[in-house]
């Protein structure tokens, strides 16, 4: 198995994890509110930052599926060597956004809010435990689009 595959699947397996995590946080909330009359504090904020995580891990795994909305009428008119410039260029684009935005940027607020100290108000734990979700899915979405430009050039090679 490559790495890609082993990343792809453990991704999913985190999902799935995540995911199923969330249901049940939600079911409990609405459980403890309407049944037993007595809502429980840390359920809301849990469903937030797990909703946080589901939304860029799954970003990153559907980028790297290459299954993201995209408009690509532009793309799907052109010729050949223009549509490889133009999947090189979007590529390119996507990998400086995650390494600025997500990686440094997302790193740089892990950082602070560890050092800050900063804790959530219901759960009580490290808000930079939140915010690492952020250089995690960027270091994802980096690698499955270098390996995406990677094949295409391999592809126009053989073309």
């Amino acid at each position: 198995m490559t790495l890609r595959k082993s990343i792809d699947k453990a991704l999913e397996w985190v999902l799935v994890f995540l995911l199923s995590f969330l249901v049940i946080d939600v079911l409990w909330q609405v459980a403890s509110r309407y049944i037993m009359k007595s809502p429980s504090s840390y359920t809301d904020e849990l469903a937030g930052y797990l909703l946080i995580w589901v939304g860029l891990l799954g970003a990153a795994y559907v980028a790297g599926k290459r299954e993201h909305l995209a408009i690509d009428l532009l793309i799907q008119k052109s010729s050949p060597k223009r549509k490889f410039r133009l999947e090189m260029i979007i590529s390119a684009v996507i990998i400086i956004f995650a390494v600025t935005v997500l990686i440094i940027g997302g790193s740089w607020l892990v950082y602070t809010r560890f050092y800050l100290a900063v804790k959530s108000s219901a759960l009580g734990m490290p808000l930079g435990i939140v915010y690492l979700v952020l250089p995690i899915s960027g270091i994802l979405i980096a690698y499955f689009d270098i390996d995406n430009m990677n094949n295409m050039v391999k592809a126009n090679r053989k073309n």
